[in-house]
Order: structure tokens, then C-alpha cells, then sequence
């Protein structure tokens, strides 16, 4: 209803009529107003609602009764895991360091000489850092006593077995190292000068 002061009638009766159509309406709109607030923000729960009373099942057949069974169920309680650590593979090499009391203090209090009566064993992990070796490659030189002196392109006079190949030629890094270096600077982000 779209109203007007230039449209409304003179008569108060039919005023009437229509603030009471507009308070009807009013009290409907509130009232979706309270339920819409409330589906938003109001409580909820992952319940499903409950079938009207006049709702039929979905097959239609009456379930069977069952009796109560008196059997007790008996529930095993779940083993709970110890706490502490993984034990540190077998396969890794060993150093034993045996930290003992000094011998003047084997005594006791009274007198007695101390038994060994077992042992406190703690293993921790650790690394052993790179190691750098020089590999010195001998190539022995042959020459021919007969032709000292004498040589040509053909026949040289001194013999030496090739060099073995190199990444970088005249270089004294190994393949290895360049490639310890390679995985230390992009892979580890560990800068040259460490």
C-alpha cells in the first residue's frame, strides 16, 4: 500500500481500518525478522529435527521389538605407549667413552671397598665433519736410453701416460669437492668463506 496525504480518506473509521492493517503487518514483519535473526545467530546444534507426529517412516514397517540383552559386554582398555625415545639404529658405528669415579673415592664411608653394580648408558648422536685428503697422482715418465737426445713428433724420446680427465683443466679440485662445494653453497646456503 502505497499512501499519501493527499490520498487518505476523511473518514476516521476507515483510518482506523488501515493503521490496524499496518500494525498487522508491522507485527508480521517483525515477527520474520525475529526468526531469521534467530536462524543466523541463534544456537545451533547438528541435531536432526524431529519428525512431525503425523509423519509416516520411510518403509513403513513396524520395527521389531528386541529383548534387552543381559550379556555384559566387557570393553578392553587400550595399551598406552611408554614415552621415550626411538633407539638409535645398530648399524651406526660406536665410541665408547667410560667416565668412572677416580679410584680414591671406590671407598665407602665405613671403610668397605665399592662394587660395580651395573652402569648408566646414555647414547647421543654426532658427526664427524668433512675431511680433506690430497690426492697426488703419479704418472711415471718413460724415455729410451738408446735415443737420448733424439726425438721426433712420431717417436718422441720421453713417454708419460695421459693426464686424467678434469672438470675444471690445471684445476686442484677433485669432481668430489666441487661437488661438496656445489651442495654446501646452493643446497645448504652455506656461504664460500665458511
Amino acid at each position: 500500500m502505497n499512501l499519501n496525504i493527499s490520498n487518505l480518506p476523511d473518514n476516521v473509521d476507515e483510518l482506523k481500518a488501515i493503521i490496524l492493517d499496518y500494525q498487522a503487518e508491522v507485527e508480521r514483519l517483525e515477527e520474520h525478522i525475529r526468526i531469521l535473526r534467530a536462524c543466523i545467530f541463534g544456537r545451533k546444534s547438528e541435531k536432526t529435527p524431529r519428525t512431525p507426529v503425523n509423519q509416516k517412516t520411510l518403509f513403513d514397517m513396524p520395527e521389531p521389538e528386541t529383548p534387552p540383552s543381559e550379556e555384559k559386554i566387557e570393553i578392553r582398555s587400550h595399551k598406552r605407549k611408554k614415552p621415550g625415545r626411538k633407539p638409535i639404529p645398530e648399524d651406526l658405528p660406536r665410541e665408547e667413552k667410560v667416565i668412572d669415579i677416580p679410584e680414591e673415592e671406590k671407598t665407602c664411608a665405613c671403610g668397605a671397598e665399592l662394587v660395580r653394580i651395573g652402569e648408566e648408558v646414555s647414547e647421543k648422536l654426532d658427526i664427524i665433519p668433512a675431511r680433506v685428503k690430497v690426492i697426488r697422482t703419479i704418472r711415471p715418465k718413460y724415455a729410451c736410453k738408446k735415443c737420448e737426445g733424439a726425438s721426433s713428433e712420431e717417436a718422441p724420446s720421453v713417454k708419460v701416460a695421459p693426464a686424467p680427465l678434469e672438470i675444471i683443466p690445471r684445476s686442484i679440485a677433485t669432481s668430489g669437492l666441487l661437488a661438496y662445494i656445489l651442495v654446501a653453497k646452493f643446497v645448504d646456503h652455506m656461504p664460500f668463506y665458511r
